[in-house]
């Protein structure tokens, strides 16, 4: 008898996977048609990049330092160079082949699949879970934001779980090359705090699973396992060596970082705050997107927090429209307003894009599932979706999630606890397709089934009842936004309070239809089952039902969020920003190093002046810590000393009201010169030298940084000797060379003198080194956040030059083991060729503990074990 081969073997998983990946092209049409999503936080991080990629594509070489933001930082968090990550490269190359946006649900879906089939699931039951993971609507809503690391990083971390599970049930060689392949990919998609939740999960699967083996006496098995994976572990983390290392080193200088600050200090607000000394966030910064408890009934109910925070698809027949044409607004206007502005969502959170929902129809599976798995899988499932699930409720769980917070290692570097959710729809998809598995694989009846059924709808689509009903009386459907942005709005805040009236009605009608909505969806679902389980539908017709209610399902409320008007043509994206005329004004003064204050928007959230000038601002959420502190606390008090020393030599301005008061458009900006700008380096007279940060902050409130520097005593050694006061007269010093990480000053001195550079100081002696005529120098720490240096009488040339030997450790580490990790992905595949196809395995007799990676199947009588049995 012919053995079939691997490829006949892989064919039912290659056409559902392609299945899967059409499902996804069909959702993001546009894209064939040569358009793509606007993604808001591409279009930043491309703005942040370009300095980096203009210098590369004129020298053939990228810098690995940028001055494009925050007047200078590493190009670790924007656009690095990793030229050994071969298996990353490999596989992003054929996933970019794929169709824009599809790929990336793409991703997910594949992760999703590869798991469930480990844990025995069929090719349909795979592709169903696989497809309420990739369109789980958190995830779609993330996209469309832009938040594409995040979603690789889910998709990867489902394969991760694969492999853990298969080198935990003995299959070494094979778990070694998935954990190892998705692994890898996990630490390229660079999204840590996803990851971290993931170790979290797998950390609980591998709990349950060693008390199931030792309990089975599996001992050998389990250290084999364990053994495998933190082998293999340690080289898929070490092929991304360079990034782990380098970013570790980072994180400590920026905001997520300790802080030297101890005193109490002033904030923009006027709030008296104390910083964070022990290292991490801020809790009120970490936990200002928190879930609120009641508003994870969106899991059920799409609509249930009134969906999202701008959009939420309000028609002329609502009472928020009628409300604004009775005060007088143009009811074509109120219309556009109401489809496309209306305020919504009334959760706890600032703003959302949309909700967390899981899929009704999904929900109940899930549900039903943990009635009816009997392995200890069902726990595993079961608490890593409740601890997802209670991280993201933040402060509003604030016992369980400030222990964590203060407790796990690690876990204070991150905030936007919520996006937790977009993890818990994979243990949520995992759950209900191993239920269906175990209502087919078990038989079934509707005996055995009834009570769990009736359990899991009361639980379901009886909630959802409860609350179509009695919704209005529970909870009062008002944001503590609300009166606030619609004052914005309509200027009179007796207006405000008349719109939040007719907002809640419509949130009540919201919350109310998709309640219905969610419970026929359950409904159906049920009837599906209860129609196999009494013989009435054959598995040829119910996988494809259950599949096509989910999907539609999903389908359906995602595209309220996420649809074909969303896409734009590929040419309007091929600039982020287009520049005004006052950029064109700046950009026609070719002098090296000045830096641009965009004053036109929140600057340290935005890269739009970083996209055409080394701006003062930026956006990224790893900025350094001091400069933010600078921003943060001095730069209020002390706005054009600072500017000065940052060499902001321009300034973007809002441009003059028009005269006609009709006129809509808003005033165009205007670009002003600084006339006291210092420059990119400027001796001074005095040194004022100051015992810690907490001093050195304050000096900063008042310093006049033309005559004065401001240095921590730390560098007392190297001003020793310098005069009180120094006569900067005739000393002269300039820039005459830039690039972001290598800079030359031409000096002539006429005396010995302190010269104060407007450059970021990082690391100094370490990663930024300093030249006098071509000799190391050191250098110091000056005005908190700047470089100084001691230059004697003469000319000279000064160059610094950022070198970090981390960087350079770090390739020899990704070239190891990345060749390691393609030798053992070639001595898989040569082993998996020639393996035999194992002959069906004798179903387990029941055991009090068996392992958590078997499924329940229907016992059988005991049959003599076959060699084929070792393979596995």
């Amino acid at each position: 008898m012919n053995q079939p081969t691997l490829f006949q073997r892989l064919r039912p998983h290659l056409i559902a996977l392609l299945g899967l990946l059409v499902l996804a092209t069909i959702y993001f049409a546009p894209v064939l048609s040569g358009k793509t999503l606007a993604m808001p936080d591409v279009q930043e991080s491309a703005a942040a990049a370009r300095e980096i990629r203009e210098i590369a594509k004129a020298t053939g070489d990228k810098p690995i330092w940028t001055d494009a933001v925050f007047s200078g930082m590493p190009a670790y968090m924007i656009d690095f160079e990793y030229p050994y990550i071969f298996v990353y490269k490999v596989v992003s190359t054929v996933i970019w082949w794929l169709p824009a946006n599809a790929n990336i649900v793409f991703v997910l879906m594949l992760g999703a699949y590869i798991l469930l089939v480990v844990l025995g699931c069929n090719p349909w039951l795979s592709a169903l879970g696989a497809a309420a993971y990739g369109l789980g609507t958190f995830s779609i809503v993330s996209l469309e934001a832009g938040h594409v690391s995040k979603l690789f990083a889910l998709g990867y971390g489902a394969g991760m779980l694969a492999g853990v599970v298969l080198c935990l049930r003995g299959r070494y060689w094979v778990g070694a090359a998935v954990t190892g392949l998705f692994t890898s990919m996990e630490f390229g998609a660079n999204h840590i705090q996803i990851t971290y939740y993931l170790f979290m999960t797998i950390g609980l699967y591998v709990l349950y699973e060693a008390i199931a083996l030792f309990r089975a006496g599996k001992t050998r098995q389990l250290a084999l396992g364990l053994a495998t994976l933190a082998v293999v572990g340690v080289v898929a983390a070490g092929s991304f060596g360079k990034r782990l290392l380098v970013l570790n080193q980072y994180t400590k200088e920026t905001i997520r970082g300790a802080s030297e600050l101890t005193a109490k200090t002033t904030n923009p607000d006027g709030q008296s705050t104390t910083s964070e000394s022990k290292g991490g966030l801020d809790k009120d910064y970490a936990f200002t997107y928190s879930y609120g408890i009641a508003e994870t009934l969106t899991l059920l109910i799409p609509n249930f927090s009134g969906g999202a925070s701008v959009g939420g698809g309000l028609g002329a027949d609502s009472e928020f429209y009628k409300a604004m044409v009775n005060k007088g607004v143009d009811p074509a206007a109120a219309r556009q307003f109401v489809e496309l502005g209306a305020p919504t969502y009334w959760g706890d959170q600032p703003a959302v894009g949309g909700p967390a929902y899981a899929g009704a129809a999904l929900l109940f599976l899930f549900v039903l599932g943990m009635f009816i798995i009997r392995t200890p899988l069902r726990w595993w499932l079961l608490s890593a979706t409740v601890l997802l699930v209670m991280l993201t409720w933040g402060k509003n769980f604030a016992a369980f999630n400030y222990f964590l917070f203060d407790t796990l290692p690690y876990l204070n570097k991150f905030r936007a606890m919520t996006m937790a959710f977009t993890l818990a729809q994979l243990f949520i998809a995992v759950g209900a397709a191993l239920a269906v598995q175990t209502i087919v694989t078990q038989k079934l009846t509707f005996a055995q089934l009834k009570q769990p059924l009736l359990i899991s709808l009361g639980l379901t689509a009886g909630v959802a009842l409860i609350l179509a009903v009695l919704g209005g009386s529970f909870f009062d459907f008002q944001s503590d936004f609300d009166v606030d942005r619609l004052t914005r709005i309509f200027g009179d805040p007796s207006v405000a309070n008349d719109m939040v009236r007719a907002l809640v009605s419509d949130r009540i009608s919201l919350m109310r239809g998709d309640a219905f909505r969610s419970i026929i969806l359950i409904l159906l679902t049920a009837g599906a089952v209860w129609l196999f389980v009494t013989n009435k539908l054959k598995p040829s017709i119910f996988y494809p039902l259950v599949f096509a209610v989910v999907v539609f399902d999903l389908f359906a409320v995602d595209k309220r969020f996420l649809n074909n008007s969303d896409f734009v043509a590929k040419t309007e994206l091929s600039i982020p920003y287009q520049p005004t005329a006052a950029d064109q004004q700046i950009l026609q003064d070719k002098s090296l190093g000045y830096r641009v204050f965009d004053q036109t928007g929140s600057f340290m959230e935005s890269n739009r002046a970083s996209y055409f000038h080394r701006s003062i601002g930026g956006y990224n959420v790893a900025r350094l810590r001091r400069y933010n502190e600078l921003i943060t606390y001095a730069f209020p008090v002390n706005t054009l000393n600072i500017l000065n020393m940052l060499n902001a030599k321009y300034v973007i301005a809002q441009g003059q009201p028009a005269a006609n008061p009709q006129q809509q458009e808003a005033p165009a900006p205007v670009a002003q010169q600084n006339p006291e700008v210092l420059g990119a380096a400027w001796f001074v007279q005095t040194v004022q030298q100051v015992d810690n940060a907490d001093a050195e902050m304050a000096a900063m409130k008042t310093l006049n940084p033309r005559d004065t520097a401001v240095v921590d005593k730390r560098f007392a050694e190297q001003l020793t000797g310098l005069p009180a006061t120094m006569d900067p007269a005739g000393n002269s010093i300039r820039l005459t060379s830039y690039r972001g990480d290598k800079l030359t000053y031409e000096v002539n001195a006429a005396r010995e003198g302190l010269a104060v550079f407007s450059e970021i100081y990082y690391r100094g002696h370490e990663d930024w080194q300093a030249y006098l005529d071509d000799k190391p120098v050191p250098h110091m720490r000056a005005n908190y956040v700047l470089r100084a240096m001691r230059i004697p009488a003469g000319r000279h040339t000064v160059e610094f030059r950022f070198e970090p030997p981390l960087a350079k450790t770090g390739d020899t580490i990704d070239l190891i083991c990345n060749v390691l990790l393609l030798a053992l992905f070639g001595v898989v595949i040569f082993r998996e060729g020639r393996r035999p196809t194992p002959e069906p395995e004798p179903a387990p007799t029941p055991s009090p503990a068996p392992a958590i990676a078997q499924e329940p199947v229907e016992q059988t009588p005991k049959k003599k074990t076959t060699k084929a049995k070792s393979s596995r």
